[in-house]
């Protein structure tokens, strides 16, 4: 008897130990990861353009209150980034979160973001469950612009915004219609540099036509990734086809981040949180 409750208490200090680095892999530090994307087309006379990829924020307790997401942004800010491109799940309604948090609480510290050509951002599949209309509205508040199936010209570049494919709420043709649309309305002898941002990887093989980059999150490259096993979970109807990182998908650059915050359970391994840094430039540059 007396061995087994020492099997029973090393078994639960394990245990313990276990999710306690789980947890603090969730609450540590996201990773800063760089990556360039070459433009045949880019201008001659124009700089090359730094571009942060913020994804899947799931603000709630534990991991991700508004005050740690803040703290965040000032940490961005330092990147001096030209456009911050925000990929959906703003929110996360988990299972075992220790406390939720109103729109306005949620989007808030998002508006102490500062690049020189704003912040876009496109709406995940947690937003739509929770309350579309809502984090919409506390995005414009704090001077984000959200592109739901739209296109918006931000410098030399043509953004299109794709609304989530995950909760069918995607429109792939009337996002590149916007795109044209908005092109032609630029009037610009100079060409535009198409890009994307949307929730799930999963609208790239429904592209009409390449993009200089598709920017998405949604996958958290696994959340959970175990030794021998790798990734747990996965939400791609795609498999691992667009599961972590810079892609090239049969030359489609695309990018998918491994988020900040996390889902279902505030636990990650394997899987750091991260953010890209992406440049665009010339072949000349």
């Amino acid at each position: 008897m007396r061995r087994a409750g020492w099997a029973i208490l090393l078994l639960t200090a394990l245990a313990i130990a276990v999710l306690a680095r789980g947890l603090w892999n969730a609450a540590r530090d996201p990773i800063i990861r760089n990556g360039t994307i070459i433009v045949a087309d880019w201008p001659a006379d124009t700089p090359p353009l730094h571009i942060l990829l913020l994804s899947d924020i799931h603000v709630a307790g534990p991991d991700m209150p508004p005050e740690r997401l803040a703290q965040l942004v000032a940490g961005f800010n330092a990147l001096r980034p030209d456009l911050v491109l925000i990929a959906g799940d703003l929110v996360s309604e988990k299972r075992f979160a220790t406390r939720l948090y109103t729109p306005t609480q949620v989007v808030g510290p998002l508006g102490g973001l500062r690049a020189r050509l704003g912040a876009v951002a496109a709406l995940g599949n947690h937003d739509h469950w929770a309350d579309a209309p809502a984090y919409v509205a506390a995005l414009r508040a704090q001077n984000i612009t959200v592109l739901q199936n739209a296109a918006i010209v931000r410098g030399p570049l043509l953004i299109g915004g794709v609304d989530d494919d995950y909760s069918r709420h995607d429109d792939v043709p009337g996002t590149f219609a916007a795109m044209d649309a908005a092109s032609a309305a630029a009037r610009t002898s100079t060409p535009l540099t198409r890009i994307l941002v949307t929730h799930s990887p999963d609208i790239v093989p429904d592209l009409p036509s390449r993009v200089a980059a598709v920017f998405a999150g949604h996958t958290h490259c696994g959340q959970i990734a175990l030794p021998l096993i790798g990734r747990i979970g996965n939400v791609s109807r795609y498999g691992d086809r667009f599961a972590c990182g810079l892609i090239d998908d049969r030359g489609q650059p695309v990018i998918v981040g491994a988020g900040l915050g996390t889902s279902i359970l505030p636990l990650r391994y394997g899987t750091p949180p991260d953010v890209w840094r992406i440049t665009l430039r010339g072949p000349r540059a």
